[in-house]
């Protein structure tokens, strides 16, 4: 499936999910549930991946997990706070780099309105590589 098009589908699931739920609650809320709408709609993934760490060519397990991981293709990180802080972005963009994927997007659920909660961050030397096509 194209990026784009999966990336709205999960944009949508996260909204329902919001619908119901509204802010307030713990992350992990957030993932069971979100991972439940994403199952409703036929959508594969996998929660808490472990994101090893290459160095001087050996695989490190520092511990870093992946909230959830979109058809082999987007990341979700998902947060329940105040703000979308500039070390959330850096997170998930390290993510991106370590991983090999293009496209991840952080959902905060800890809003009025789910949309304002989205962040779209885009790994451009992966897009280059593959050159799918993502806008920026």
């Amino acid at each position: 499936m194209d990026l784009n098009k999966l990336s709205s589908k999960i944009i949508g699931a996260a909204i329902e999910v919001h619908k119901i739920l509204g802010p307030g609650l713990l992350e992990s809320a957030y993932e069971e549930c979100l991972c439940k709408e994403l199952g409703l709609k036929g959508i594969s993934f996998d929660r808490q991946m472990p994101l090893p760490l290459e160095y001087k060519g050996d695989k490190l397990d520092c511990g870093y997990r992946l909230d959830v991981v979109v058809e082999n293709s987007i990341i979700l990180e998902l947060k329940a706070c105040e703000e979308i802080e500039p070390i959330h972005k850096a997170q998930l963009f390290t993510y991106l780099k370590l991983s090999k994927l293009s496209l991840g997007l952080l959902l905060n659920f800890n809003v009025s309105l789910m949309r304002d909660g989205i962040v779209r961050i885009v790994n451009e030397s992966r897009e280059k590589l593959d050159n799918s096509g993502i806008d920026n």
